[in-house]
């Protein structure tokens, strides 16, 4: 982002920021092999070096931009989203003009990645572009001329006319995936003023809107320039938040087309908004104005922090490589050279503040220009601020001690004089009672049956850390988090979004978090506290002022959550910025059950993601350091290489020395910072094996391996060969990848069970009846064989077993028996259903 002045006819560049650098544009001449005059583009990009404290060229290069033109000037440079590539692209806008006749070709070039100028749009207009001139998204380029506006993209290819005609209009982005660039003016409807009207119009797509949803009717004509902060559809309607700078010197914020707030400008004429994220210290508004002003508004108070003039341009971005912004004002230096970045200021008003002025015509004795010492005590000044305020709390508290103290002193003399002593009650000084007595348990019993149906608030887990690190096409992020033991949190996993460009809407990246609990650092007041918690004193109350999540807590625990994703969804760019964020459920106390759990996110940061870095970290160089890096390691490589874990059992012989057998395999080290667990490093991260072992018994243990499958497969052949003939292996925990497949073929087998058992039981319950019938009281007394009664009785017998052949075909069932059975299989078939849709979601997402 920049603004202002970029550059102009005397040799001073263009510059934008783009990635934390500085890149300049400028034209020049100069003869080609064959002696004919040749025009180019040059750009050189500058990052800055803290330890010089100031910019450093980091690269450089020229196209070829015409033989035959008379004259080749730079008309914008902006960053704007590259649709086709979906990456924010630095782009400069060209103008050529020719000798014959009075036309100009315009060219839009766009530096990618590899430092290559490309061409992406090139149109022809009969005449020069004068005024505001916009480069947005798209690429679209868009400007006004003879009270029309024009404009060219991309995906237009051509020159194209807004078909409605506005007067004062005002140009701005949405953040949309579609009709983005909107332009707002006023429209006349009779030719008068009074009936004019708020339009706004899409230019990607030619629908019109009313203007009046974005920016109040009055505030068209005084506008300068706008910046939408916010915007989403809902109830058919538009909610946005924007800030205008007019002509009246004045900022306005807008909540849904409302005025919320306004602050007063220092200058006129403002020419640019520009957002400021200094992370804790909150944002920043930055207005650019004409004749090389700039003020910077807090968003917070709304009211003016501090400003400049004599600004050449100023820019936003991350220059120091510490993920919050810091705003960059160049000063204008006649005698500079052009390129190099000499009268600068680097500062976020919060505790950065890099300055730097070379004057090359001033002589020894003089000082150098005062503004510099302004500069940087302005940005100094709020540090000043924030450390009074700090110092004020302290001496309040001070103050309070010092009461209490008297007042016990004075009641301590009292009771030794036998007197009755006076003394105030605790809420007028702000302290509460540090013994339990009978009229605080009555006043917290009813405080208690009073807000008993009102939800506890709990304090969010605090985040310690943020790592990453690639290998092999993956990427595994990590977070540290100190939560509140007594306020537990379930559901934990980590997203990952990617933010491409600035107007563009994140994309989340599939991934696969784990959690894994680690040891809270416990001092030797903690444990002294936890042992005098055991004496027969009275329970000491907690101060309201206590803060659960802090880590020198007794409650405090802190685990680490860690995401594996693939590169290939993540990747546009060889380098790009991902947002993590954690997800939670938190709930009242560890034995609550959670019904209905309301999904808690926590921003954690952002990590910046290079294809070009390998995995060798200090994990793999020296197992044997102690540092939270080398924590980190462990950690991202127990979320990267698959896991299993074996139950050994051997019923006739003792194990052995197990542990001493995989240390004295090549390679074989123990990790100091986890010394449960030894590290087997062949080359690369494929190889790489993580074991675990665990002595139950001297016949029974557990085994816990991290690696590849083909790795775990060789590693447990070999160790088939150490152990006793008798042994048993059993699989405890299966691979990641493996889990949906397996209780899926778990719930198919349990499902053609239970089918076979209820067909089962249900005929074996009908010939027990059969039976029943058979050897009934009436069956017992059985007439002679020859006999006319034995005759008619075995064609009865035989009847009925024809019946029942004739059954079993199609038997007949019990209503209650067949309902009971279809219930419980429909149960069985839903744990079925369930599993066959993880296992489809696996294996389309992998």
């Amino acid at each position: 982002m920049e603004s202002l002045r970029r550059g102009d006819a005397c040799g001073n560049p263009y510059r934008l920021s783009h990635r934390g650098k500085i890149i300049s544009f400028s034209c020049d001449r100069a003869p080609a092999a064959d002696g004919s005059p040749i025009s180019e583009l040059i750009f050189r990009s500058h990052s800055f070096e803290r330890g010089k404290g100031a910019f450093l060229k980091a690269a450089d290069g020229a196209a070829v931009l015409s033989r035959s033109a008379a004259s080749v000037d730079v008309v914008k440079c902006d960053c704007a989203a590259h649709v086709q590539r979906r990456v924010s692209t630095p782009c400069v806008l060209v103008a050529e003009r020719y000798e014959r006749g009075e036309s100009f070709r315009y060219s839009l070039l766009a530096l990618n990645s590899s430092n290559r100028l490309e061409p992406c749009i090139e149109f022809r207009l009969p005449y020069e572009m004068r005024g505001s001139v916009s480069i947005l998204q798209g690429p679209t380029v868009l400007w006004s001329h003879s009270g029309s506006v024009f404009y060219i993209s991309v995906q237009a290819g051509e020159v194209r006319q807004i078909p409605i005609q506005l007067s004062h209009t005002v140009t701005g982005e949405l953040p949309f995936h579609k009709d983005q660039i909107f332009v707002l003016g006023l429209q006349s409807l009779s030719g008068q003023p009074s009936d004019n009207q708020t339009l706004g119009y899409f230019v990607d797509t030619g629908h019109t809107f009313d203007g009046s949803v974005v920016l109040p009717h009055p505030y068209i004509c005084i506008t300068r320039c706008i910046l939408v902060l916010s915007a989403a559809e809902a109830d058919g309607g538009l909610k946005s938040a924007v800030l205008a700078a007019t002509s009246n010197k004045q900022l306005v914020y807008f909540e849904n087309s409302i005025v919320r707030d306004v602050c007063e400008l220092p200058f006129e004429q403002p020419d640019n908004i520009q957002v400021v994220d200094t992370g804790r210290a909150g944002c920043l508004f930055v207005i650019s104005f004409q004749q090389g002003h700039v003020c910077a508004v807090r968003r917070e108070t709304f009211q003016v922090a501090s400003h400049w003039s004599g600004v050449s341009s100023v820019h936003v971005d991350d220059f120091m490589g510490c993920g919050t912004d810091q705003m960059l004002l160049t000063f204008e230096d006649p005698g500079a050279t052009g390129q190099a970045l000499e009268k600068f200021l680097l500062t976020d008003l919060c505790g950065i503040s890099y300055a730097r002025c070379k004057d090359r015509e001033a002589a020894k004795t003089s000082p150098p220009p005062p503004e510099n010492y302004l500069l940087t005590l302005q940005a100094l000044e709020s540090r000043l601020q924030s450390g009074l305020t700090v110092l004020q709390e302290l001496q309040r508290e001070v103050r309070v001690k010092d009461r209490v103290l008297q007042q016990a002193v004075q009641a301590l003399t009292d009771v030794v004089s036998e007197r009755e002593p006076v003394l105030t009650q605790p809420e007028q000084e702000g302290l509460i009672a540090l013994w339990d007595c009978d009229d605080d348990e009555s006043k917290e019993e009813a405080a208690d049956d009073k807000t008993q149906d009102m939800p506890l608030v709990s304090s969010k887990p605090q985040v310690d850390k943020l790592w990453h690190r690639i290998a092999e096409g993956r990427m595994v992020v990590g977070v540290i988090l100190t939560t509140n033991s007594s306020v537990p949190v379930a559901s934990v996993s980590l997203s990952v979004l990617t933010e491409t460009g600035q107007s563009s809407t994140p994309a989340v990246i599939q991934t696969q978090s784990q959690v894994f609990w680690l040891p809270a650092p416990c001092s030797s007041s903690s444990s002294s506290s936890c042992s005098a918690s055991t004496s027969l004193e009275p329970a000491a109350k907690r101060s309201k002022q206590h803060s659960a999540g802090r880590p020198n807590d007794l409650n405090a625990c802190r685990l680490a959550v860690t995401a594996v994703t693939m590169l290939t969804p993540l990747l546009n760019s060889g380098w790009v910025k991902c947002r993590v964020v954690l997800h939670y459920v938190q709930r009242q106390d560890a034995f609550a059950v959670v019904s209905n759990p309301t999904p808690v996110v926590l921003h954690c940061g952002q990590v910046a993601l290079d294809i070009h870095s390998d995995f060798q970290t200090r994990l793999l160089k020296n197992p044997e350091l102690k540092t939270d890096e080398v924590k980190e390691d462990l950690l991202s490589l127990m979320a990267f290489l698959e896991h299993w874990v074996f139950q050994i059992d051997s019923p006739d012989h003792s194990l052995g020395d197990i542990e001493g057998w995989i240390q004295k395999r090549v390679g074989c080290k123990r990790i100091e910072v986890c010394p449960q667990y030894l590290l087997l490093n062949s080359s690369g991260p494929s190889a790489l094996m993580l074991l675990r072992w665990h002595q139950i018994t001297p016949f029974q243990g557990e085994l816990s391996v991290h690696s590849s499958e083909l790795q775990m497969l060789q590693f447990l052949d070999s160790l088939l060969a150490y152990l006793p003939a008798s042994c048993c292996i059993q699989i405890v925990k299966g691979a990641r990848k493996q889990g949906e497949a397996q209780i899926f073929s778990l719930a198919l087998e349990k499902e053609v069970a239970s089918l076979i058992e209820c067909v089962s039981s249900l005929l074996c319950e009908e010939e027990e009846e059969e039976m029943e019938e058979r050897t009934g009281p009436g069956h017992e007394a059985r007439p002679e064989p020859g006999s006319g009664e034995g005759l008619r009785r075995c064609r009865q017998a035989w009847q009925r077993d024809v019946e029942r052949s004739k059954m079993r075909l199609s038997p007949l069932v019990d209503l209650g028996r067949y309902r009971r059975m279809t219930q419980s299989l429909s149960k069985v078939q839903l744990d079925g259903d369930l599993a066959a849709l993880l296992d489809t979601q696996r294996t389309l997402l992998s």
